[in-house]
């Protein structure tokens, strides 16, 4: 399963996150690359988190796009920190049970890809 960099690999966004607990496996650097190249290639992986930037035009967009990630979010019950300005969202994805990524970020970034890929 490799991506495109068109958007997720489709099974990944089909998957459900699971409850994290401090057992969950922390994903290495390899395993986190080889599961990147199934996201949109504006996410940008970090040390500890998976990071992506909208760019939209006018702060009400960046709200409903926040409002709709937040309700994906609360229904896969792995919430991403938010930050909303004028004309931007930023999304950031770790889980915080393990204090770095678990396969949950990459399953709500592939969501939030198909989310947002219309």
């Amino acid at each position: 399963m490799t991506g495109d960099g068109g958007g997720p690999i489709p099974e990944l966004a089909k998957e459900r996150c699971t409850s994290a607990t401090a057992e969950t496996p922390l994903i290495g650097r390899q395993e986190a690359i080889e599961l990147m190249a199934a996201l949109s290639p504006e996410w940008q992986l970090g040390e500890t988190s998976i990071e992506r930037r909208f760019e939209l035009r006018t702060f009400n967009a960046a709200f409903g796009l926040a409002t709709r990630v937040a309700l994906l979010a609360e229904a896969q019950g792995h919430h991403p920190d938010l930050a909303i300005g004028y004309g931007r969202l930023d999304i950031r994805l770790s889980t915080d049970a393990i204090g770095g990524l678990s396969r949950n970020d990459f399953i709500m970034a592939a969501k939030i890809d198909r989310l947002t890929a219309s």
